[in-house]
Protein backbone atom coordinates (compact mmCIF):
# COMPACT_ATOMS: atom_id res chain seq x y z
CA UNK A 1 0.00 0.00 0.00
CA UNK A 2 1.22 3.53 -0.72
CA UNK A 3 2.97 5.15 2.26
CA UNK A 4 3.29 8.84 1.49
CA UNK A 5 0.58 9.89 3.98
CA UNK A 6 1.07 7.24 6.65
CA UNK A 7 0.65 8.55 10.23
CA UNK A 8 0.09 12.12 9.03
CA UNK A 9 -2.01 14.03 11.57
CA UNK A 10 -4.61 16.50 10.37
CA UNK A 11 -5.68 19.45 12.48
CA UNK A 12 -9.34 19.79 11.56
CA UNK A 13 -11.97 21.39 13.77
CA UNK A 14 -14.64 18.97 14.92
CA UNK A 15 -17.19 21.62 13.98
CA UNK A 16 -16.18 21.23 10.33
CA UNK A 17 -18.03 18.90 8.06
CA UNK A 18 -16.35 17.15 5.18
CA UNK A 19 -17.06 16.71 1.48
CA UNK A 20 -15.85 13.75 -0.55
CA UNK A 21 -15.16 13.96 -4.29
CA UNK A 22 -14.75 10.84 -6.45
CA UNK A 23 -13.26 11.41 -9.89
CA UNK A 24 -14.39 9.01 -12.61
CA UNK A 25 -12.10 9.79 -15.58
CA UNK A 26 -13.77 7.57 -18.19
CA UNK A 27 -15.75 8.97 -21.12
CA UNK A 28 -17.36 7.47 -24.18
CA UNK A 29 -15.81 10.35 -26.16
CA UNK A 30 -14.06 13.56 -25.19
CA UNK A 31 -15.64 16.92 -25.99
CA UNK A 32 -13.65 19.48 -27.99
CA UNK A 33 -13.66 22.07 -25.18
CA UNK A 34 -12.84 19.77 -22.26
CA UNK A 35 -9.55 20.11 -20.37
CA UNK A 36 -10.53 18.02 -17.33
CA UNK A 37 -8.56 14.83 -16.82
CA UNK A 38 -10.74 12.37 -18.72
CA UNK A 39 -10.08 9.55 -21.15
CA UNK A 40 -11.97 7.82 -23.94
CA UNK A 41 -11.27 4.23 -24.95
CA UNK A 42 -9.84 3.04 -21.61
CA UNK A 43 -12.75 0.88 -20.47
CA UNK A 44 -10.41 -2.12 -19.94
CA UNK A 45 -8.99 -0.31 -16.87
CA UNK A 46 -12.31 0.21 -15.12
CA UNK A 47 -12.09 -2.88 -12.89
CA UNK A 48 -8.52 -2.10 -11.82
CA UNK A 49 -9.51 1.50 -11.17
CA UNK A 50 -12.37 0.33 -8.97
CA UNK A 51 -9.94 -1.69 -6.85
CA UNK A 52 -7.65 1.31 -6.54
CA UNK A 53 -10.45 3.65 -5.47
CA UNK A 54 -11.72 1.20 -2.85
CA UNK A 55 -8.20 0.75 -1.48
CA UNK A 56 -7.56 4.50 -1.42
CA UNK A 57 -10.83 5.14 0.42
CA UNK A 58 -9.96 2.52 3.04
CA UNK A 59 -6.44 3.94 3.50
CA UNK A 60 -7.69 7.51 3.95
CA UNK A 61 -10.81 6.99 6.09
CA UNK A 62 -9.01 6.78 9.47
CA UNK A 63 -7.70 10.32 8.97
CA UNK A 64 -11.30 11.60 8.83
CA UNK A 65 -12.58 9.68 11.84
CA UNK A 66 -15.02 11.72 13.88
CA UNK A 67 -15.75 14.23 11.08
CA UNK A 68 -19.29 14.14 9.61
CA UNK A 69 -19.51 13.89 5.83
CA UNK A 70 -22.39 15.97 4.48
CA UNK A 71 -21.68 15.92 0.71
CA UNK A 72 -20.42 13.26 -1.69
CA UNK A 73 -19.88 14.13 -5.36
CA UNK A 74 -19.11 11.76 -8.24
CA UNK A 75 -17.66 13.85 -11.09
CA UNK A 76 -15.74 13.22 -14.26
CA UNK A 77 -15.31 12.36 -16.95
CA UNK A 78 -18.68 10.66 -17.18
CA UNK A 79 -19.53 8.83 -13.95
CA UNK A 80 -22.74 7.40 -15.42
CA UNK A 81 -20.60 5.67 -18.08
CA UNK A 82 -18.76 3.80 -15.31
CA UNK A 83 -21.76 1.55 -14.62
CA UNK A 84 -24.25 1.68 -11.79
CA UNK A 85 -22.87 -1.47 -10.12
CA UNK A 86 -19.45 0.09 -9.57
CA UNK A 87 -21.00 3.38 -8.46
CA UNK A 88 -23.20 1.63 -5.91
CA UNK A 89 -20.22 -0.33 -4.60
CA UNK A 90 -18.22 2.88 -4.16
CA UNK A 91 -21.03 4.65 -2.33
CA UNK A 92 -21.53 1.62 -0.08
CA UNK A 93 -17.84 1.67 0.80
CA UNK A 94 -17.95 5.41 1.56
CA UNK A 95 -20.93 4.89 3.86
CA UNK A 96 -19.11 2.07 5.64
CA UNK A 97 -15.77 3.82 6.04
CA UNK A 98 -16.81 7.45 6.65
CA UNK A 99 -19.39 9.07 8.90
CA UNK A 100 -21.87 10.03 6.20
CA UNK A 101 -24.78 12.02 7.59
CA UNK A 102 -28.31 10.75 7.06
CA UNK A 103 -29.28 13.84 5.06
CA UNK A 104 -26.06 14.09 3.06
CA UNK A 105 -26.23 15.42 -0.50
CA UNK A 106 -24.96 12.68 -2.83
CA UNK A 107 -24.52 13.84 -6.43
CA UNK A 108 -23.88 11.93 -9.64
CA UNK A 109 -22.81 13.64 -12.85
CA UNK A 110 -24.27 12.01 -15.94
CA UNK A 111 -24.49 12.44 -19.69
CA UNK A 112 -27.93 12.03 -21.29
CA UNK A 113 -26.71 9.19 -23.53
CA UNK A 114 -25.46 7.02 -20.65
CA UNK A 115 -28.43 6.73 -18.28
CA UNK A 116 -31.64 4.75 -18.26
CA UNK A 117 -34.53 4.43 -15.86
CA UNK A 118 -33.58 1.06 -14.36
CA UNK A 119 -29.98 2.11 -13.61
CA UNK A 120 -31.15 5.42 -12.14
CA UNK A 121 -33.67 3.63 -9.96
CA UNK A 122 -30.94 1.36 -8.59
CA UNK A 123 -28.72 4.36 -7.93
CA UNK A 124 -31.52 6.25 -6.22
CA UNK A 125 -32.26 3.28 -3.97
CA UNK A 126 -28.56 3.03 -3.12
CA UNK A 127 -28.60 6.59 -1.80
CA UNK A 128 -27.80 8.93 -4.69
CA UNK A 129 -30.23 11.84 -4.32
CA UNK A 130 -28.97 14.50 -6.75
CA UNK A 131 -28.35 14.16 -10.49
CA UNK A 132 -26.38 16.64 -12.61
CA UNK A 133 -27.04 16.17 -16.34
CA UNK A 134 -24.82 17.62 -19.07
CA UNK A 135 -27.53 19.03 -21.32
CA UNK A 136 -25.35 21.92 -22.65
CA UNK A 137 -27.72 22.91 -25.49
CA UNK A 138 -31.17 22.15 -26.90
CA UNK A 139 -29.80 22.58 -30.44
CA UNK A 140 -28.40 19.46 -32.10
CA UNK A 141 -26.10 21.45 -34.38
CA UNK A 142 -24.53 23.27 -31.41
CA UNK A 143 -23.95 19.99 -29.58
CA UNK A 144 -22.29 18.44 -32.62
CA UNK A 145 -20.11 21.52 -33.10
CA UNK A 146 -18.25 20.79 -29.85
CA UNK A 147 -18.22 17.01 -30.05
CA UNK A 148 -21.15 16.23 -27.75
CA UNK A 149 -22.52 12.83 -28.76
CA UNK A 150 -25.97 13.06 -27.19
CA UNK A 151 -29.08 14.55 -28.81
CA UNK A 152 -31.65 16.99 -27.38
CA UNK A 153 -34.17 14.13 -27.38
CA UNK A 154 -31.86 12.06 -25.18
CA UNK A 155 -31.76 14.93 -22.68
CA UNK A 156 -35.55 14.92 -22.48
CA UNK A 157 -35.57 11.14 -22.05
CA UNK A 158 -32.87 11.28 -19.36
CA UNK A 159 -34.77 13.88 -17.32
CA UNK A 160 -37.98 11.86 -17.62
CA UNK A 161 -36.11 8.72 -16.52
CA UNK A 162 -34.62 10.53 -13.52
CA UNK A 163 -37.99 11.86 -12.47
CA UNK A 164 -39.51 8.39 -12.83
CA UNK A 165 -36.66 7.03 -10.68
CA UNK A 166 -37.74 9.51 -7.94
CA UNK A 167 -34.83 11.95 -8.19
CA UNK A 168 -36.20 15.16 -6.72
CA UNK A 169 -33.06 17.25 -7.18
CA UNK A 170 -32.02 17.44 -10.83
CA UNK A 171 -29.52 19.93 -12.21
CA UNK A 172 -28.91 20.77 -15.87
CA UNK A 173 -25.61 22.14 -17.21
CA UNK A 174 -25.85 24.64 -20.07
CA UNK A 175 -23.10 26.37 -22.08
CA UNK A 176 -23.42 29.78 -23.75
CA UNK A 177 -20.97 31.03 -26.36
CA UNK A 178 -20.98 27.81 -28.42
CA UNK A 179 -19.96 27.89 -32.10
CA UNK A 180 -22.82 29.22 -34.19
CA UNK A 181 -24.92 30.13 -31.15
CA UNK A 182 -27.13 33.22 -31.31
CA UNK A 183 -29.24 35.00 -28.75
CA UNK A 184 -32.33 33.34 -30.21
CA UNK A 185 -30.86 29.83 -30.08
CA UNK A 186 -29.61 30.40 -26.51
CA UNK A 187 -33.03 31.65 -25.44
CA UNK A 188 -34.55 28.51 -26.96
CA UNK A 189 -32.10 26.35 -24.97
CA UNK A 190 -32.90 28.07 -21.68
CA UNK A 191 -36.66 27.93 -22.30
CA UNK A 192 -36.41 24.23 -23.15
CA UNK A 193 -34.39 23.60 -19.99
CA UNK A 194 -37.04 25.40 -17.92
CA UNK A 195 -39.76 23.27 -19.50
CA UNK A 196 -38.04 20.19 -18.02
CA UNK A 197 -38.54 21.68 -14.52
CA UNK A 198 -35.08 21.12 -13.02
CA UNK A 199 -34.35 22.21 -9.48
CA UNK A 200 -30.96 23.64 -10.40
CA UNK A 201 -29.24 25.15 -13.46
CA UNK A 202 -25.54 25.74 -14.11
CA UNK A 203 -24.91 28.15 -17.00
CA UNK A 204 -21.28 28.39 -18.05
CA UNK A 205 -19.64 30.62 -20.61
CA UNK A 206 -17.57 28.63 -23.10
CA UNK A 207 -13.85 28.96 -22.41
CA UNK A 208 -11.18 28.07 -24.94
CA UNK A 209 -8.70 26.04 -22.88
CA UNK A 210 -5.10 25.58 -23.92
CA UNK A 211 -4.35 22.28 -25.63
CA UNK A 212 -7.94 21.36 -26.48
CA UNK A 213 -9.25 20.62 -29.99
CA UNK A 214 -11.39 23.76 -29.71
CA UNK A 215 -8.29 25.85 -29.06
CA UNK A 216 -6.69 24.47 -32.20
CA UNK A 217 -9.84 25.23 -34.19
CA UNK A 218 -9.91 28.83 -32.94
CA UNK A 219 -6.20 29.19 -33.72
CA UNK A 220 -6.99 28.05 -37.26
CA UNK A 221 -9.54 30.85 -37.65
CA UNK A 222 -12.88 29.54 -36.38
CA UNK A 223 -14.97 32.32 -34.82
CA UNK A 224 -16.93 32.11 -31.59
CA UNK A 225 -19.34 34.58 -29.95
CA UNK A 226 -17.12 37.38 -28.58
CA UNK A 227 -17.00 38.72 -25.02
CA UNK A 228 -19.71 41.32 -25.62
CA UNK A 229 -22.04 38.70 -27.10
CA UNK A 230 -21.38 36.35 -24.19
CA UNK A 231 -22.11 39.20 -21.77
CA UNK A 232 -25.47 39.81 -23.42
CA UNK A 233 -26.32 36.09 -23.22
CA UNK A 234 -25.32 35.98 -19.56
CA UNK A 235 -27.23 39.05 -18.43
CA UNK A 236 -30.38 37.90 -20.23
CA UNK A 237 -30.04 34.52 -18.47
CA UNK A 238 -29.73 36.05 -15.01
CA UNK A 239 -32.94 38.02 -15.52
CA UNK A 240 -34.86 35.15 -17.09
CA UNK A 241 -33.98 32.66 -14.38
CA UNK A 242 -34.82 35.15 -11.65
CA UNK A 243 -38.28 35.58 -13.18
CA UNK A 244 -38.60 31.77 -13.28
CA UNK A 245 -37.96 31.52 -9.53
CA UNK A 246 -34.28 30.52 -9.54
CA UNK A 247 -31.97 32.28 -7.10
CA UNK A 248 -28.47 33.09 -8.35
CA UNK A 249 -26.12 31.98 -5.59
CA UNK A 250 -22.84 31.94 -7.57
CA UNK A 251 -21.59 33.41 -10.83
CA UNK A 252 -22.81 30.48 -12.94
CA UNK A 253 -25.26 28.69 -10.64
CA UNK A 254 -28.98 29.11 -10.04
CA UNK A 255 -31.30 27.08 -7.84
CA UNK A 256 -34.81 26.85 -6.57
CA UNK A 257 -34.97 27.97 -2.90
CA UNK A 258 -33.14 25.55 -0.62
CA UNK A 259 -31.63 23.50 -3.46
CA UNK A 260 -28.18 24.99 -4.01
CA UNK A 261 -25.37 22.53 -4.73
CA UNK A 262 -24.06 22.06 -1.21
CA UNK A 263 -20.94 20.29 -2.45
CA UNK A 264 -19.90 22.96 -4.94
CA UNK A 265 -20.74 25.67 -2.41
CA UNK A 266 -18.20 24.19 -0.01
CA UNK A 267 -15.41 24.99 -2.51
CA UNK A 268 -16.43 28.65 -2.63
CA UNK A 269 -16.81 28.82 1.16
CA UNK A 270 -13.37 27.18 1.66
CA UNK A 271 -14.81 24.25 3.60
CA UNK A 272 -12.79 20.99 3.75
CA UNK A 273 -13.01 18.23 1.15
CA UNK A 274 -11.05 15.14 0.15
CA UNK A 275 -10.73 14.05 -3.48
CA UNK A 276 -10.00 10.58 -4.85
CA UNK A 277 -8.81 9.66 -8.34
CA UNK A 278 -6.23 10.94 -10.85
CA UNK A 279 -6.10 14.72 -10.94
CA UNK A 280 -8.39 15.08 -7.91
CA UNK A 281 -7.65 17.86 -5.42
CA UNK A 282 -8.17 18.05 -1.65
CA UNK A 283 -8.23 20.76 0.99
CA UNK A 284 -8.12 19.09 4.37
CA UNK A 285 -6.45 19.78 7.69
CA UNK A 286 -4.96 23.07 6.52
CA UNK A 287 -3.20 21.33 3.65
CA UNK A 288 -3.92 21.36 -0.09
CA UNK A 289 -2.80 18.40 -2.17
CA UNK A 290 -3.56 16.68 -5.47
CA UNK A 291 -3.04 13.30 -7.09
CA UNK A 292 -1.22 12.58 -10.36
CA UNK A 293 -3.12 13.17 -13.61
CA UNK A 294 -2.32 9.66 -14.82
CA UNK A 295 -4.81 6.80 -14.72
CA UNK A 296 -2.24 4.00 -14.85
CA UNK A 297 0.09 5.83 -12.47
CA UNK A 298 -2.72 6.29 -9.96
CA UNK A 299 -3.82 2.64 -10.14
CA UNK A 300 -0.27 1.29 -9.82
CA UNK A 301 0.64 3.77 -7.09
CA UNK A 302 -2.29 2.74 -4.91
CA UNK A 303 -2.22 -1.01 -5.56
CA UNK A 304 1.56 -1.54 -5.79
CA UNK A 305 2.84 0.97 -3.27
CA UNK A 306 4.17 3.76 -5.49
CA UNK A 307 3.69 7.49 -5.08
CA UNK A 308 0.52 9.15 -6.32
CA UNK A 309 1.04 12.57 -4.80
CA UNK A 310 1.41 15.29 -7.41
CA UNK A 311 1.55 18.39 -5.19
CA UNK A 312 0.97 19.47 -1.60
CA UNK A 313 1.29 22.64 0.45
CA UNK A 314 0.39 24.06 3.82
CA UNK A 315 -1.80 27.15 3.45
CA UNK A 316 -0.68 30.19 5.45
CA UNK A 317 -3.27 32.51 6.94
CA UNK A 318 -2.46 35.30 4.49
CA UNK A 319 -3.21 33.04 1.54
CA UNK A 320 -6.46 31.94 3.16
CA UNK A 321 -7.44 35.60 3.34
CA UNK A 322 -6.83 35.94 -0.39
CA UNK A 323 -8.86 32.80 -1.05
CA UNK A 324 -11.69 34.27 1.01
CA UNK A 325 -11.82 37.27 -1.33
CA UNK A 326 -11.42 35.27 -4.54
CA UNK A 327 -13.98 32.58 -3.74
CA UNK A 328 -16.59 34.37 -1.64
CA UNK A 329 -16.91 37.13 -4.23
CA UNK A 330 -18.00 34.47 -6.71
CA UNK A 331 -21.08 33.97 -4.56
CA UNK A 332 -24.18 35.99 -3.82
CA UNK A 333 -23.21 35.78 -0.15
CA UNK A 334 -20.14 37.92 -0.77
CA UNK A 335 -17.83 39.18 1.99
CA UNK A 336 -18.25 41.01 5.30
CA UNK A 337 -15.88 43.25 7.23
CA UNK A 338 -15.86 41.59 10.65
CA UNK A 339 -15.91 38.12 9.18
CA UNK A 340 -12.72 39.07 7.33
CA UNK A 341 -11.09 40.92 10.22
CA UNK A 342 -11.95 38.29 12.81
CA UNK A 343 -10.81 35.33 10.73
CA UNK A 344 -7.76 36.67 8.92
CA UNK A 345 -6.71 39.62 11.14
CA UNK A 346 -6.33 41.99 8.21
CA UNK A 347 -7.60 45.52 7.66
CA UNK A 348 -10.81 45.74 5.65
CA UNK A 349 -10.71 49.53 5.13
CA UNK A 350 -8.65 49.51 1.88
CA UNK A 351 -11.01 46.91 0.44
CA UNK A 352 -14.11 48.84 1.41
CA UNK A 353 -12.83 52.00 -0.22
CA UNK A 354 -12.34 50.10 -3.47
CA UNK A 355 -15.73 48.38 -3.14
CA UNK A 356 -17.34 51.82 -2.84
CA UNK A 357 -15.74 52.67 -6.20
CA UNK A 358 -17.14 49.46 -7.65
CA UNK A 359 -20.59 50.36 -6.33
CA UNK A 360 -20.50 53.66 -8.21
CA UNK A 361 -19.75 51.69 -11.41
CA UNK A 362 -22.67 49.30 -10.77
CA UNK A 363 -20.31 46.36 -10.19
CA UNK A 364 -20.92 45.83 -6.45
CA UNK A 365 -23.57 46.40 -3.83
CA UNK A 366 -23.83 46.37 -0.05
CA UNK A 367 -26.71 44.40 1.41
CA UNK A 368 -28.88 45.47 4.33
CA UNK A 369 -26.90 43.00 6.46
CA UNK A 370 -23.68 44.82 5.63
CA UNK A 371 -22.21 42.27 3.23
CA UNK A 372 -20.49 43.30 0.03
CA UNK A 373 -21.19 41.31 -3.12
CA UNK A 374 -20.77 41.68 -6.85
CA UNK A 375 -23.75 42.42 -9.08
CA UNK A 376 -24.38 40.39 -12.27
CA UNK A 377 -22.48 43.08 -14.20
CA UNK A 378 -19.71 42.80 -11.65
CA UNK A 379 -19.62 39.03 -12.10
CA UNK A 380 -18.84 39.61 -15.77
CA UNK A 381 -15.59 41.36 -14.85
CA UNK A 382 -14.99 39.53 -11.58
CA UNK A 383 -11.43 38.50 -12.41
CA UNK A 384 -10.36 42.11 -12.83
CA UNK A 385 -12.28 43.33 -9.76
CA UNK A 386 -10.98 40.59 -7.49
CA UNK A 387 -7.45 41.15 -8.78
CA UNK A 388 -7.80 44.82 -7.86
CA UNK A 389 -8.96 43.92 -4.34
CA UNK A 390 -6.08 41.49 -3.88
CA UNK A 391 -3.69 44.30 -4.80
CA UNK A 392 -5.35 46.55 -2.23
CA UNK A 393 -4.98 43.76 0.33
CA UNK A 394 -1.27 43.39 -0.40
CA UNK A 395 -0.63 47.13 -0.24
CA UNK A 396 -2.49 47.29 3.08
CA UNK A 397 -0.28 44.55 4.50
CA UNK A 398 2.85 46.39 3.39
CA UNK A 399 1.61 49.56 5.10
CA UNK A 400 1.05 47.56 8.29
CA UNK A 401 4.51 46.01 8.13
CA UNK A 402 6.39 49.29 7.67
CA UNK A 403 5.89 50.69 11.22
CA UNK A 404 6.85 47.31 12.72
CA UNK A 405 9.97 47.18 10.56
CA UNK A 406 10.99 50.68 11.64
CA UNK A 407 10.52 49.72 15.28
CA UNK A 408 12.50 46.50 14.86
CA UNK A 409 15.50 48.20 13.28
CA UNK A 410 15.46 51.43 15.31
CA UNK A 411 18.61 52.26 17.31
CA UNK A 412 18.23 51.13 20.96
CA UNK A 413 17.56 53.89 23.47
CA UNK A 414 20.71 55.53 24.84
CA UNK A 415 23.03 54.35 22.03
CA UNK A 416 25.52 57.06 21.17
CA UNK A 417 26.50 57.90 17.67
CA UNK A 418 30.10 57.07 16.85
Amino acid sequence: MFRHRKNQKFQTSQRDKLGIYIHIPFCRSKCDYCDFYSLAGREERMDAYQKALLAHLAETAPQARGIPVDTVYFGGGTPSYYGDKRLRELLGSIRKLFEVEKGAEITLEANPDSVDWKALRRLRRAGFNRLSLGMQSACGEELAAVGRIHTPQQTDEAVAAAQKAKFQNISLDLIYGLPGQTMDSWKATVEHALSLMPQHLSCYGLKVEEGTPLQRRVAAGEELPDDDQQADLYLWTVGRLERAGYEQYEISNFAKPGLVSRHNLRYWLTQPYIGFGPGAHSDFGGRRYSWVRDLDGYIDGVLKGGTILDSQELIPQRERGSEYLMLRLRTARGIEEWEYRGTYFMDFAPLERRLEDFRVQGWAEKTAEGRWRLTPRGFLVSNQLIGDLLEQQEQGELRDLLPRAREKFARPTGMEEG
